[in-house]
């Protein structure tokens, strides 16, 4: 018989590894290869005990021989709930090894972003965005990764890992294409539900298909069994070893060594008592084998087990009231039964008195082992051993998690800061585990509605429907009053915006405005209750709400910020209606404490929410005041960025800076901005408005930019296509959608697509031509079919365009006018396009018009200095026009 050895230096658990060995080497070689290499990810899925963590320390091995830098970190099956465990494993040895300006100098903007998640900085008071220090933890691994390469990451047991590190390390294996780092990682298949699950099986989609670990062959135990017990152990006796332990190699090890301990003969004789020794290595056996070292070796264990992670024998002792000697020989017991061990040294887990389970499974049976009474209890003792530790309640809130509801309000204020200390560091699910468990104490009656209300809030951008119940329950309890209960009202109204129930959102707000008398709380519901109503894309306006508005905003004088906020939203009324752009910019300025937002409104502050002022900077852009609607969206972009928030926020701030730059004619960094504003959109998820905001601006970029082909590919591959969400979008999709079907040459679903925007607008009047510019592609798509319905329509936008004022409106309501007429009609509407077009901020509606009166006049100059412009702001289909006419000159003068 052929016994299969394994590669020189390998361990045990090694035998029959031998593809899985030349894969990691083969991945060594090219990280090594060149600093410019790409990174590559490599996934091992394996049952328990089939080799996983040894193939990881061969890899270790392998990378250090090579002089590669590996650092590494495993999941803990009780430590799923620690956020930022894993990753915190991996990366604070090399920035705790450094000074704090060292390691401030090389996280730079990220180091006050992702420093709290990694342990390694005080948070801000302020939640962070999960978003922005998933990204900032990318950010930090190549930032170290330049200083380190070649550098190793090793992560073991990910099936146990914490969401947060799977989200990074998701999001890491994501750029691995620009980035040298080689990424190991060993899971066990299946073990994982829901998100977690998810995760794991796009880090997998990620990386190269490494393989899954299967049990070792009877002939690779037989080599096995007699390199451990001698060439003398017979083929019957090395059978049995295999058929007891299934191959599984951990099992097999465990099983050998037994055998040496009880100095058994190797031979058939004996191969009996092999399932015996075996039963003494698992579930009860290793239980019972447990007890047999004595009541005070068993509760080390225990208390080892219920801390899980960071075991040293002086927390064993605390733990398990001992005295720190009789610890001491406790943990030399538990080592000579091959049930703790010190850690690797290469793992950066050891130090004085450090011990960690030999493995994750004997580990699982001495917890299950632990009785449940018992075992909540001691979780309760830990969390005060982590408290007592001055590691704060964060730290300690897995352990609270375990301890038996029992009416303890110490207990329900330590979950309620714990869950504070994970907002702070960007882990809203950790602070929502926290807030539920905190409500089965449960709370006193009078703090009851304050912790449901802190759990709405913790939950909102991640379970918007159960944030929901939350604040409903907190809301119809005691206990939230004044500025507290308005504030849980408008985290409800957020809520059923985000949950796609905005008319309920609407009537949320109405009912509890109608029970404040007139007052500062009275106008704060009131604002955002014409909020949610100005934003609301429903079938139609309702009835009288301009006309109150209108009102209300007469008596404000923008002394505070419910007063500034109904400013904001009468002038967002206005520009959407089309009234006096005038009025609209005077209202928008009244809102400003000196030109600038008033404290308590600014991008990041959370008491209004975002949408106002998307609202403030829209009123401006459609209303010809580009700088100022630049200004503010490029003010949203510098906010968010450095407070990490990157993701719905940061997508909505590159969208509505997209929208300024398009309307200004800079239809290159349009684009630009608009696909990494589509890039962010996509992590966050698709159907939302920002979703809708980035897709609807990139298409209609593009269609100016004459890259019609493009546009269409976009639509299609973004779901381009009604339904139509429930909130406004800008621009108006219904009207790029038309746009973009009479390009590709669908006419008439184009004009069917325009008449549903036109009587969409007129639904919910909103009547300004520049927002809603359905009616001039509409008339120019109808001037040869319906020539009377065309003028109808140009007429009507041209009357519109005059009542709004602005150059733009009038510009293009001229533009639309002149397409329809020929001759000396033409051209003279054509001039006069250009001359409002000339002093309109909007550079390309002006190039066009340059172009379309250089044709009609078929003037030489004008189609040059149309086609100068057109290139300037990248519209590339106008330019190759002019330029057209111009190699064609058939009558230019």
């Amino acid at each position: 018989m052929t016994e299969v050895r394994p590669t020189a230096a390998a361990s045990a658990s090694l035998w029959e590894r031998d593809e899985e060995v030349a894969a990691v080497a083969r991945a060594v070689d090219t990280l090594c290869a060149d600093r410019s290499s790409s990174g590559s990810l490599l996934v091992f899925r394996g049952e328990a005990g089939l080799g996983k963590t040894a193939l990881l320390a061969e890899t270790r091995r392998l990378a250090e021989a090579r002089g590669c830098t590996v650092w590494s970190a495993r999941g803990g099956e009780t430590l799923r709930s620690v956020p930022f465990n894993v990753v915190r494993q991996l990366l604070q040895p090399a920035l705790v090894s450094m000074m704090p300006e060292e390691a401030r100098e090389y996280l730079g903007d990220w180091y006050d972003i992702a420093g709290p998640a990694l342990g390694i900085a005080e948070p801000s008071e302020r939640p962070a965005d999960p978003q922005g220090v998933c990204d900032g933890l990318v950010a930090a691994v190549r930032r170290l990764a330049r200083r380190d390469w070649p550098l190793v990451l090793l992560v073991d047991d990910a099936h146990w890992a914490d969401q947060e590190t799977l989200r990074w390390l998701a999001a890491f294996a994501d750029r691995l294409d620009d980035l040298s780092v080689l990424v190991v990682v060993a899971r066990r298949p299946g073990d994982v539900r829901g998100v977690n699950a998810e995760l794991l099986e796009q880090i997998a989609a990620a990386g190269r298909p490494a393989g899954t670990l299967s049990a070792l062959t009877p002939d690779a135990v037989a080599g096995l069994t007699r390199a451990t017990l001698g060439a003398h152990a017979d083929a019957p006796f090395c059978r049995e070893v295999w058929a007891v332990t299934g191959g599984n190699p951990y099992e097999t090890v465990e099983l050998l060594a037994k055998v040496q301990d009880s100095e058994l003969e190797p031979a058939e004789a004996s191969a009996g008592e092999l399932r015996a020794l075996n039963r003494s290595a698992r579930g009860g056996g290793l239980v019972a084998r447990l007890e047999e070292l004595g009541i005070d070796a068993t509760r080390c264990a225990w208390a080892a087990a219920i801390l899980g992670d960071g075991i040293t024998v002086d927390l064993v002792a605390k733990l398990a009231t001992m005295g720190l000697d009789d610890a001491a020989r406790c943990a030399d017991l538990l080592k000579a039964a091959r049930i703790l061990t010190a850690p690797d040294p290469a793992s950066g887990r050891a130090g004085e008195g450090a011990l960690e389970f030999v493995h994750p499974l004997i580990a699982t049976a001495v917890y299950n082992s632990i009785p449940d009474a018992l075992r909540r209890a001691w979780h309760g003792v830990a969390a005060q051993v982590v408290t007592d530790s001055g590691l704060g309640a964060a730290a300690a809130s897995r352990h609270l998690l375990q301890v038996h509801p029992d009416d303890d309000q110490e207990l329900v204020e330590q979950l309620r800061e714990a869950a504070r200390e994970h907002l702070a560091v960007g882990a809203p699910d950790a602070a929502r585990r926290c807030l539920e468990r905190a409500l089965l104490e449960p709370p006193l009656p009078e703090v009851h509605a304050r912790v449901l209300f802190e759990l709405g809030c913790a939950s909102l951008l991640t379970a918007p429907a159960r944030t929901i119940g939350h604040l409903q329950t907190a809301l119809a309890m005691p206990g939230l009053e004044g500025a507290e209960r308005v504030d849980a009202v408008f985290r409800l109204s957020q809520a059923l915006l985000h949950n796609d129930q905005l008319e309920e959102a609407v009537r949320t707000v109405e009912a509890e405005a109608a029970r404040h008398p007139d007052g500062p709380a009275r106008l704060r519901l009131q604002a955002v209750q014409y909020m949610w109503e100005g934003i609301h894309a429903g079938e139609s306006a309702t009835p009288g709400r301009s006309e109150r508005l209108a009102g209300l905003a007469r008596t404000c004088t923008g002394r505070d910020n419910s007063e500034r906020a109904l400013l904001i939203l009468r002038g967002f009324d206005a520009m959407t209606r089309g009234e006096s752009a005038e009025e609209v910019v005077e209202l928008c300025d009244r809102a400003l404490v000196n030109g600038r937002l008033a404290p308590g409104l600014g991008w990041t502050d959370t008491e209004w929410g975002v949408e106002l002022l998307m609202m403030l900077g829209s009123s401006y852009a459609y209303a010809d005041r580009l700088d100022r609607a630049e200004s503010l969206f490029a003010e949203a972009l510098r906010a968010y960025t450095v407070a990490g928030w990157s993701g719905g926020h940061l997508a909505l701030a590159n969208a509505f800076l997209g929208l300024a730059y398009r309307r200004q004619g800079r239809l290159r960094d349009a684009e630009s901005i608009l696909r990494e504003s589509l890039r962010l959109a996509e992590r966050v998820g698709r159907g939302l408005p920002l979703y809708w905001s980035a897709t609807c601006g990139l298409v209609d970029t593009l269609l100016a930019r004459g890259h019609i082909d493009e546009a269409w590919s976009v639509a299609e591959q973004y779901g381009f296509h009604p339904p139509y969400p429930s909130t406004i979008v800008l621009p108006d999709p219904q009207s790029v959608r038309g746009r973009l079907l009479l390009a590709v040459g669908r006419t008439k679903e184009g004009v069917d697509e325009l008449q549903a925007a036109e009587k969409a607008a007129a639904s919910r009047g909103h009547h300004n031509p520049v927002m809603v510019p359905w009616a001039v592609d509409l008339a120019r798509a109808l001037a040869t079919e319906e020539p009377s319905r065309a003028a109808q329509l140009a007429s009507e936008a041209r009357r519109r365009a005059e009542r709004f004022g602005t150059d733009t409106a009038i510009g293009e309501a001229l533009r639309c006018a002149a397409a329809l007429e020929t001759g000396q009609r033409a051209v003279r509407l054509a001039g006069q396009a250009v001359a409002y077009l000339e002093s309109s901020p909007c550079q390309y509606e002006h190039a066009a018009a340059r172009v379309e009166y250089g044709i009609a006049a078929r003037s030489v100059t004008e189609l040059r200095r149309g086609l100068d412009l057109a290139r300037a702001c990248g519209a590339d289909g106008l330019a190759a026009r002019a330029q057209q006419e111009l190699d064609t000159g058939h009558g230019l003068t």
